[in-house]
């Protein structure tokens, strides 16, 4: 499927038109974006920023004005980022890669669980690290944590922290990974399925949320980085420069604001200036979609990069 130009997007039998909004969120002159790689909306249309900069969450209003930020502590090792609504409320499930460790925040920033290390000895010790990239919750508040950048592993929780399984390992086979850099829990389909980015093999893997494997695709994809559910859409980002969209069948709806030259480019991702234009994206790494069906990107760039998406 061709991709199309942002401006007047459409494809297969969905239409798929947004107004681009570059330099979307107003960055006050305080806060110092690092890599942004994650973003989140909760139900008040509140955006929260994950960025590697300092302070690490900074949050938005839907028209990009700064409300507050928080966060200083995940500064350097920002990366995962997920807002989980639960019966208490809503909360923020965050990794940190620098220090290996997952937490569960509320949405002010107060820490409310802290996993690090599994006591996994014959996976990890001082030379082989936990470096966890991605969380997801379930409906019974089970927590999957995938270590993309230490061992290819995928952790489940229950809601207290204590372990449950692992499963995965570094390769190619099926139910292996190289670097499973996303995770999510779909309930499209009437019953949670756990989703894995299974970004270095180029692919996508579906299990149970006992871990039992479902399926896999690799079509219509390169580097996918983590999902967002939105209606019956699958929304992610291709860190080779483009949004991808599916539909509840894993079939392609839309490619948004591809790039085929950026990740060819010397320096990529942190390409000059000059190169970047609105409408094409470079290294999409974070992405949502708000109550309206707009859709925020953030970019893995050394300084930062979000665009919003204002579906027309």
């Amino acid at each position: 499927m061709e991709a199309l130009s942002l401006s007047a997007l459409q494809a297969g039998n969905t239409s798929h038109n947004y107004e681009v909004i570059p330099n979307w969120a107003k960055v006050p002159a305080n806060v110092t974006l690092g890599y942004t790689h994650g973003i989140e909306v909760d139900e008040a249309d509140r955006f929260y920023l994950f960025h590697t900069g300092t302070p690490s969450v900074v949050v938005f209003d839907r028209n990009g004005q700064y409300l507050n930020a928080w966060g200083e502590e995940f500064e350097g090792g920002a990366h995962g980022f997920y807002l989980h609504k639960e019966a208490g409320g809503e909360f923020l499930y965050v990794t940190d890669t620098a220090k290996g460790i997952m937490v569960k925040t509320t949405l002010t920033g107060e820490h409310l669980l802290t996993i690090g290390t599994p006591d996994l000895p014959e996976i990890y010790d001082a030379e082989r690290k936990f470096v966890p990239t991605d969380v997801a919750v379930a409906p019974n508040g089970d927590i999957y944590i995938s270590d993309g950048y230490g061992q290819s592993w995928v952790h489940q929780y229950n809601a207290l922290g204590d372990y449950i399984r692992s499963w995965g390992g570094k390769g190619s086979e099926i139910g292996q990974f190289a670097c499973p850099h996303g995770i999510s829990v779909d309930l499209r389909r009437g019953e949670p399925e756990i989703y894995v980015a299974d970004r270095g093999n180029h692919r996508i893997q579906v299990f149970t949320p006992g871990g039992q494997f479902k399926r896999a695709f690799d079509h219509d994809m390169d580097m996918p980085c983590s999902f967002y559910f939105y209606k019956d859409e699958m929304y992610f980002p291709d860190l080779y420069s483009r949004v991808t969209v599916f539909d509840k069948h894993d079939r392609l709806v839309a490619h948004l604001g591809e790039d085929r030259q950026a990740k060819s480019q010397e320096g990529w991702p942190n390409l000059d200036k000059a190169y970047y234009r609105a409408n094409k994206f470079s290294s999409p790494h974070g992405i949502c979609v708000d109550s309206r069906g707009d859709v925020y990107v953030a970019e893995w760039i050394s300084d930062g990069r979000l665009t919003k998406l204002a579906r027309r």
